[in-house]
């Protein structure tokens, strides 16, 4: 199977969800997107996968998500800010053939194991 993780080292839930995925005897890709940045394609179907549209992706502890979610921003608008500022969206996410889970808590990623 393959799996990937769209990751950021500096997070501790991050870190722990690849330290899970490893335990599991799972190695997946490590896609570090602070550095490589998003597309709109991948967030596209990440947030298919995951169910909760690009709004689901966005991180709620960043100042920027309030005010696009209380602004009703389109789905351009929030995808544009995603790729414009990759920090907005929340980490980690993991993929897999079986789907795509935020891993928050990190336990939800088992679901696509």
């Amino acid at each position: 199977m393959t799996v990937t993780i769209f990751h950021n080292p500096k997070c501790s839930t991050s870190r722990k969800a690849l330290e899970l995925l490893q335990e599991k005897g799972v190695q997946p890709t490590v896609v570090e997107y602070l550095k490589t940045g998003w597309d709109a394609a991948t967030l596209d179907r990440l947030a298919e996968q995951t169910g909760g549209g690009l709004a689901g992706l966005l991180r709620k502890r960043e100042p920027r998500t309030a005010e696009l979610l209380e602004s009703g921003a389109s789905e351009d608008v929030i995808r544009a800010a995603m790729i414009a500022d990759p920090v907005l969206v929340e980490r980690p996410i993991v993929q897999s053939t079986k789907g795509a889970r935020i891993g928050r808590p990190v336990e939800n990623i088992l679901h696509i194991l």
